[in-house]
């Protein structure tokens, strides 16, 4: 039995914080809210002024890319899986150190022979073997040859290149689709995720191109959903965005330049927007191609307006920082970012915890609740005044283990 004591905790349901904060927790779960909960029994870990919250929930990282060390356009060529899942684990330990609890990994585009490698990442870390976050995986993104995360649109390889199979993703046609997704979910996929339009990084094409035919969308989706799994799908223009909620995929991820037809099909159908917003700030394109620094000079600026137009017309929005778009442990910089372009921090605060829950299908985490698992984290002030308090966070918990307690570091360091 352990009760934390803090000076105040969010009740992100009822938009306040609750002063001052107590939670009962017993194995990995909280059994008790308020100061009616103390009891004599247990350890007691006092906070002081700290604010308790949820563990926050990013939606949309790479955990196997980027990081220390890594040579970006070379790595793709010069990682082998076990180099790429080691490199894995310091970008695991940051972002949970960050206050991130649980996240979306959202699918590699690599030579990896095959291996779902957040499948394995995410078995090592509910074993035990390394600290990380909760990790929903996707195993290898779904895209045509040719299209978006196809490593040949990233760098100019000579044919037969890198060439990747379909087991790795890359899939053509209605039948290599369904085969594809198949591949996935056998090895442990828990979501797919698809690439339905091109990107800012794709060498060729317009960013707001649509990639997959209709018929091919819908394999995918009926594949997936059949399965019981969510589809994700990278798309940045309008068009491709209502083709893709047409056939009925779960949630655009990015949806740069979505117009207000488009947002409002997403509305009518309860499709999930990830927002990835701070890498339109922090992304360094400079030592990109001209045509790739000329398509993010167009699309960066419109990705503040359209996730204003998708807030205020009531989309689901969930946190995405697409990490290492933006460095592994800076996650709380995406938050940061959608308060200062104009969203309420209540409003990112949930987007953060109980719509990224629900994206996940993940009830029984977001909230600080009798029944919930323990993902407790405290940061040093009020989030709802200062949201920036997000990127100093002092105390983790995930599943009623503590990770980082900097004040009981603190101390033991003076004694």
């Amino acid at each position: 039995m352990l009760t934390l004591k803090a000076a105040g905790l969010l009740d992100v349901d009822g938009g306040e914080i609750v002063r001052p904060g107590v939670l009962r927790i017993e194995g990995d779960r909280i059994i008790g809210v308020g100061p009616d909960q103390q009891g004599p029994e247990g350890e007691i870990l006092d906070l002081g002024d700290q604010i308790l919250l949820p563990g926050l929930m990013d939606m949309e990282v790479n955990l196997l890319m980027g990081g220390r060390g890594e040579r970006p356009g070379l790595s793709q060529v010069q990682d082998d899986p076990p180099t790429r899942v080691l490199r894995a684990v310091g970008n695991a330990r940051r972002t949970l150190r960050a206050g991130f609890t649980t996240v979306r990994n959202l699918g590699l585009f690599v030579k990896t022979g095959g291996y779902l490698l957040d499948v394995a990442l995410g078995k090592a870390i509910d074993a035990g073997w390394i600290d990380g976050p909760r990790i929903v995986p996707a195993g290898h993104a779904i895209t045509p040859t040719g299209g978006h995360l196809d490593p040949t649109m990233f760098a100019a390889f000579a044919p037969h290149a890198l060439e990747l199979t379909v087991e790795e993703g890359i899939a053509n046609g209605v039948d290599e689709i369904r085969k594809a997704v198949r591949y996935q979910i056998k090895h442990g996929a828990q979501l797919i995720k698809v690439c339905c339009s091109g990107g800012v990084m794709s060498l060729t094409g317009p960013p707001g191109a649509q990639h997959y035919s209709d018929d091919e969308l819908r394999a995918i989706v009926d594949e997936a959903h059949r399965r019981g799994l969510r589809v994700a799908a990278h798309t940045h223009g309008a068009d491709a965005v209502k083709h893709a909620v047409a056939a009925g995929i779960d949630c655009i991820e990015h949806g740069f330049l979505v117009d207000d037809e488009a947002i409002a099909t997403m509305v009518e159908h309860g499709t999930f927007l990830v927002s990835t917003r701070r890498l339109a700030e922090a992304m360094d394109v400079s030592h990109a191609p001209p045509e790739l620094q000329a398509k993010a000079a167009e699309m960066f600026p419109m990705s503040r307006t359209s996730i204003l137009a998708a807030f205020n017309a009531g989309v689901k929005i969930a946190v995405g920082s697409d990490a290492p778009a933006i460095p592994h442990g800076k996650n709380a910089d995406e938050l940061v970012t959608l308060v200062e372009w104009g969203l309420p921090p209540l409003a990112v605060l949930r987007a953060a915890t109980v719509t990224a829950a629900e994206l996940i299908n993940a009830n029984d985490l977001g909230r600080l609740t009798e029944g919930m698992l323990a993902d407790v984290i405290a940061v040093p002030g009020n989030p709802l005044d200062d949201i920036t308090v997000t990127r100093d966070v002092g105390f983790v918990m995930k599943g009623g283990k503590v990770f980082v307690n900097a004040a009981a570091n603190s101390a033991a360091n003076q004694n």
